[in-house]
């Protein structure tokens, strides 16, 4: 049974009790799922989820716990898994796909499986729910054919919900301060958008173009300059031209200049109830997210207005049929203006995953950086190796700093297939560091890039570290 008050509170909402056993899905590649036959920027060319999006899916493991089962297409290192349990994180059962395909969620990995309700049945005859991390047609055709309820919103309402346009009106109708701008739903709306941003331009304001449903730096043009928005105006015609419609999905607002990114989340219950979960400063780069930092450093009156906004826009989930986790992107500019509301996510956020962690190991006086971490392989490797070479940054069971690491699966995910030519190929780490201040979480967090940098060379070029700091 959930061991986790964290977790119990979260099922609590959406399913009713705390002690509802969950199978968790991380379909990280949802919003591209969700975007499928919406038209918004041009893109030079198809975008296809790849392999480390997909290898995310180890997240879940932080979102199940002992009794619930995940849903993955390959088993976590062995080492890996080993660690977690030394740190006291309650593992769930893993259900590992029969075949994995590169150019498929895990979802429809597990729609291919012959054996996936077999392996099922035991959790639905336990009243299981399935918990994804977002849900598309896919996830609702799997929780049907695996006899299990989905524990949140079904695919129309969560599409809707996430919708950049859903966000711009939604915060129109609550009166909610965003910045200026414009949905652009057909080509009519979309030439209105370029006339007022012709005029922004001219006075020196920046212009943003968003895909409705883009994600992570995906989707979105900024613009400084007339020409520029004229080729981006001539290009979302023709693409109207040769798909032979004049409906669009795409948002037009001012360009701000900020000062910091925020991400906030909380959760819309099954009985409508909202509950704010946790804000976080948000880390990017070229509207990338990067990671977290936390706490957010803010004022006493902008974080009572992130609660409020909460409630406000969880009661109008609530009423639009929304159940589950939502998370909003903030902003505060340059002039300490806090804009409440960039854009709804409607799915798990990042700091869903992160959330059983904060509860065992950060405390309210100590700081954290989650990071995601670059490093350059030149064939696979263990956790087992990678450990020996970080094994002193790590922290220990029942201690107040070190790192902790998030999702070892994307280290490998890029790696050739045996066979392949050899080459070094790109892996991520994600990592959280702990410590009692910030520039103490940052130095750790550096440590650990630091280490992680020194893999870019072969590995029979790369000495061995020992387990003890130098």
């Amino acid at each position: 049974m959930p061991a986790h008050e964290i977790t119990r509170r979260l099922r609590r909402m959406l399913t009713g009790s705390p002690d509802t056993p969950c199978v968790a899905v991380g379909n990280f590649e949802v919003e591209e799922q969700w975007a499928k036959g919406e038209l918004g920027l041009p893109k030079v060319r198809a975008v296809r989820s790849n392999a480390t999006v997909g290898r995310m899916e180890e997240f879940t493991l932080f979102l199940a716990d002992s009794g619930d089962a995940v849903v993955l297409r390959e088993s976590p290192d062995d080492d890996y898994l080993s660690y977690l349990d030394e740190l006291g994180v309650g593992l769930p059962d893993v259900v590992v796909v029969a075949r994995s395909a590169a150019d498929r969620t895990v979802t429809e990995d597990a729609l291919d499986d012959p054996g996936i309700v077999t392996k099922m049945e035991r959790y639905a005859r336990r009243g299981a729910h399935l918990w994804p991390h977002g849900v598309s047609a896919s996830e609702e055709r799997l929780a049907t054919v695996a006899h299990l309820p989905l524990a949140v919103s079904g695919a129309g309402v969560s599409k809707e919900v996430n919708s950049k346009i859903y966000s711009r009106l939604v915060v129109g109708q609550l009166g909610l301060r965003q910045p200026e701008g414009t949905v652009c739903r057909n080509l009519d709306e979309f030439d209105a958008a370029v006339r007022t941003a012709r005029e922004w331009l001219a006075a020196g304001r920046s212009v943003v173009l968003k895909d409705a449903f883009g994600v992570s730096g995906k989707g979105i043009l900024v613009v400084h300059e007339a020409a520029r928005l004229e080729l981006a105006s001539r290009m979302i015609h023709r693409q109207a031209d040769r798909h032979g419609t004049g409906r669009l999905a795409l948002v037009m607002e001012e360009w701000l200049p900020k000062r910091q990114d925020l991400n906030y989340q909380f959760t819309v219950g099954r009985d409508g109830s909202v509950r704010f979960d946790v804000v976080k400063e948000a880390l990017t780069r070229a509207g990338v997210h990067q990671g977290h930092r936390m706490p957010a450093e803010l004022s006493s009156a902008h974080l009572a207005e992130l609660r409020k906004t909460a409630k406000a826009v969880g009661l109008r989930l609530a009423d639009d049929g929304y159940t589950g986790v939502a998370g909003i992107d903030a902003i505060i500019t340059v002039d300490d203006v806090l804009h409440p509301v960039i854009e709804i996510n409607a799915r798990n956020n990042m700091s869903t995953y992160q959330e059983r962690l904060r509860e065992l190991f950060f405390s309210d006086g100590e700081a954290a950086v989650a990071l995601r971490h670059p490093l350059t392989l030149h064939s696979r490797i263990s956790f087992g190796d990678l450990r020996r070479r970080i094994d002193d940054l790590l922290l220990s069971p029942g201690g107040r700093a070190g790192v902790i690491v998030h999702n070892f699966a994307t280290v490998n995910a890029e790696a050739p297939t045996a066979g392949a030519e050899p080459s070094g190929f790109p892996g991520r780490l994600h990592a959280i560091a702990v410590a009692a201040t910030p520039q103490q979480a940052d130095a750790l967090s550096q440590a650990l890039q630091a280490r992680l940098d020194e893999l870019t060379a072969p590995q029979d070029q790369v000495t061995g570290r020992s387990a003890t700091a130098e």
